[in-house]
């Protein structure tokens, strides 16, 4: 096989950013220091929060294609992106990019719902239940019946992110993320697994963890699994 033209190397992983202002703790995928292996970021100017989100904004494929497109130019291996909202364009964005792409952390809710014990299954925590329709999860792959519990919209959490707020501290998103998902398994004893579909909870799967006990899937879950594919672990052999 021919080599790529590339302008850069050593770079497998890169991500679609969203147009956001608000501050992206470590874990979170906006957050440089949150990989152990180099990524390349690429702003898609005009995706704001508030249109991503919402099932009646405006259509951003061929914005999202152009952007990708100049990220495999470059020379990354893979795409991926900052919202998981972005689901819904999975398919469309795998057909037009010429490496793999893995839009959301929906993606592991199929295999996740195959790995429980019985009697349990996934739920997924998103940043808008309001927003997350039955057509992003079937965009992936996802039963519509899954559970989705999401942030309150009144939350600093939802607000921080749609604002572009910087001042409110890690402490009180964590708190009412924790708040949130103690409201879900309330709400529903079946649920035996976490899959956050909202790239900035990431930074809170651990607490989400050390209050439940179960297994929690994120977007860093999502791309460590990626990047492993893209560029396969050495092993010596003596």
């Amino acid at each position: 096989m021919p080599k790529r033209k590339r302008t850069y190397y050593g770079v497998s992983i890169g991500i679609l950013m969203m147009e956001t202002y608000f501050e992206r703790f470590n874990g979170d995928i906006g957050n440089g220091r949150t990989w152990p292996f180099p990524v390349q970021y690429r702003i898609v100017k005009g995706a704001t929060p508030d249109r991503v989100t919402d099932a009646a904004g405006p259509n951003m494929l061929d914005a999202f294609k152009a952007a990708a497109d100049e990220l495999i130019a470059a020379g990354v291996d893979g795409i991926t992106t900052t919202c998981g909202f972005l689901a819904l364009y999975q398919k469309d964005l795998a057909a037009h990019c010429s490496v793999p792409v893995a839009t959301s952390a929906l993606l592991q809710v199929p295999m996740v719902e195959r790995i429980l014990p019985r009697g349990k299954r996934p739920a997924v925590l998103t940043f808008s239940a309001e927003g997350l329709t039955a057509a992003h999860l079937e965009a992936v792959g996802v039963d519509p019946k899954t559970p989705v519990f999401g942030m309150p919209a009144a939350s600093e959490f939802q607000r921080s992110i749609r604002q572009g707020d910087t001042s409110v501290p890690f402490a009180t998103l964590e708190r009412e993320v924790l708040e949130a998902v103690e409201r879900m398994l309330r709400a529903d004893p079946s649920v035996g697994a976490l899959v956050l579909e909202c790239t900035n909870l990431t930074p809170y799967s651990r607490a989400i963890h050390q209050a439940t006990g179960l297994p929690v899937f994120d977007m860093v879950s999502l791309v460590h699994w990626f990047h492993r594919s893209l560029s396969p672990e050495h092993f010596p052999q003596d």
